[in-house]
């Protein structure tokens, strides 16, 4: 198979971590005598600085003639007082337009080997194995009237939950498909006994429902499903909400992973043929300036999309659980960097990526 890939490595740490990401993804071809074609384009805040958009006309145009697109992070500190049309950030909600991606795929996945990065005790997280799936293209984040208006006591922000029955209808089924192939069991999220518009979702999810009447539906608030994350994470399998709800509530993942670090993610959208999506593949963190070009990121989670991305744009099962499998392995062998407490010297971004490789090979 060819695999036609455009890579957006960003800002801060998404370099380094896309960069290993890649050499894994260049493994993974070889082993598996698939043909490689790669293009690099640019994406928020170093596309700001080069293009004076975060979004180029040319990304744009790569982005839509790719099978899939592998990115790393964006997100600059110096930019955090610019309006919002010059932000990074607003480069990748116009990618996520662009390729009319409206499903995010989070994986949250504890392993044995770090049951004690986790800040719960460890009879809480052993066993924890879900897949959060976030509406991505509506709710606050896209909806209008938005903006600041007014001056003085009268100054005024404002922005617009809104979804229409279209838009949540198409994430619920993809989550019951989901759902269908695992332990067949949805949690959907929302806020029905105070917001109208989680109101339409509780009835759009429960007419969707008829359709898989072999999957357990069960309605939870967003409020309880924060508090359940914690108290019980391992009653979850697929957890459906909506935008800004599943933005915090997915990061509480990194807590029952050992580090935001180690989470994967996939925002797909329609199928370009049985089995397989438009797909932009990410790891959920952010760009860590603080740490950039250190050799101190952990590629894990930019590795696990590059999982992500070999199952769903490409229906290439076997690939992905062969890096799966390996970061599992890397992870034993204690190959690993800072962020999940090693027990002894810490291995670097492009150490723990090398790792990866090498297990691939054996």
């Amino acid at each position: 198979m060819e695999l036609k890939i455009l890579t957006l490595p960003g800002d801060g740490i998404g370099i380094e971590v896309t960069r290993e990401a890649v050499r894994v993804l260049e493994r993974v071809c070889s082993k598996f005598g698939h043909k490689l074609t790669l293009q690099e384009a640019l994406l928020g805040g170093i596309a700001i600085k080069k293009t004076g958009s975060p979004f180029p006309v040319e990304t744009e145009k790569l982005a839509l003639q790719a099978d899939a697109t592998l990115m790393g992070a964006v997100g600059l500190p110096e930019f955090d007082n610019a309006p919002p049309e010059k932000r990074p950030e607003r480069g990748l909600l116009g990618i996520r337009k662009t390729l009319k991606v409206y499903a995010n795929l989070r994986p949250v996945r504890s392993y044995k080997s770090l049951l004690d990065s986790s800040p719960l005790k460890n009879h809480l997280v052993d066993g924890v194995d879900m897949i959060i799936v976030r509406e991505l293209t509506g709710g606050l984040y896209y909806g209008t009237p938005r903006g600041i208006t007014g001056s003085g006591a009268e100054e005024r922000g404002t922005n617009t939950m809104t979804y229409t029955r279209a838009e949540i209808e198409r994430v619920t089924r993809m989550a019951f498909q989901l759902a269908r192939k695992r332990r067949k069991k949805l949690a959907s999220v929302d806020k029905s006994n105070v917001l109208e518009v989680s109101q339409l979702w509780r009835k759009v999810v429960n007419e969707v429902a008829k359709d898989f009447s072999d999957v357990a539906l069960e309605h939870i608030l967003v409020d309880n499903c924060a508090m359940q994350l914690i108290l019980n994470p391992k009653r979850f399998d697929i957890v459906l909400m909506e935008n800004m709800f599943g933005d915090i509530l997915s990061d509480e993942g990194s807590v029952l992973a050992g580090s935001i670090g180690m989470l994967p993610s996939a925002s797909i959208g329609d199928q370009k043929s049985p089995g397989k999506w438009v797909g932009l593949y990410e790891p959920v963190h952010g760009s860590a300036p603080d740490i950039a070009g250190q050799n101190k990121a952990n590629p894990l989670g930019a590795i696990g999309s590059v999982a992500a991305m070999l199952e769903y744009s490409f229906g290439l099962t076997k690939e992905a659980a062969a890096v799966n499998s390996v970061i599992e392995q890397v992870l034993l062998s204690g190959k690993v960097t800072a962020d999940l407490k090693p027990s002894g010297k810490p291995s670097t971004t492009e150490e723990v990526g090398q790792a990866v490789c090498d297990f691939l090979s054996k």
